[in-house]
């Protein structure tokens, strides 16, 4: 099995390090190369809720560029912790986070898995297209500016949609 996996690696891929060396047999030198392979031992799970099984029967896996997010998904790695609430400054707020592919681990992936700050990715990815909308159009922007100049009718207008909100929910 671990030749078949190097022979597919010499047709697609060459080999990075290539290890050689001169062997004398019977009065002549010859040239013989060595396959660099490496196996490494880890938990790379965290505290997932997949079953592992025991050291003893787990097997290698050939893993590469190619297969790399379904052996993520395989192992389901998971970090479960608290931390201090910055959000509303009160007690701890409890973080639970799973990782199926990678960006899962970038700031964005992180924060859409917590209810609190998804919210908040939301409203600033909103805030964004708004302002990409409003590009060019002056007329628009003068009339939010006056909205945003009135606190009366900025509270007025907050009223009536978070009425709107609660009567399609």
């Amino acid at each position: 099995m671990a030749q078949d996996g190097q022979k597919f690696i010499k047709r697609n891929r060459s080999p990075r390090v290539h290890i050689e060396y001169e062997v004398q047999t019977y009065g002549s030198v010859e040239k013989v190369s060595l396959p660099f392979v490496m196996g490494i031992l880890s938990d790379l799970s965290g505290k997932s809720e997949k079953d592992k099984k025991p050291m003893a029967e787990r097997d290698f896996v050939n893993v590469d560029m190619d297969n790399f997010g379904d052996f993520q998904k395989g192992i389901a790695p998971r970090a479960a912790f608290n931390v201090d609430n910055t959000l509303t400054g009160d007690g701890k707020l409890s973080v639970d986070l799973t990782f199926n592919a990678m960006d899962d681990f970038t700031p964005g992936g992180v924060a859409k898995q917590l209810p609190a700050t998804a919210k908040l990715l939301d409203a600033r990815q909103e805030l964004s297209d708004l302002l990409a909308y409003m590009d060019g159009k002056d007329k628009a922007e003068d009339v939010i500016k006056r909205l945003l100049a009135n606190p009366e009718l900025l509270g007025t207008l907050a009223a009536e949609s978070k009425a709107r909100a609660d009567s399609d929910a």
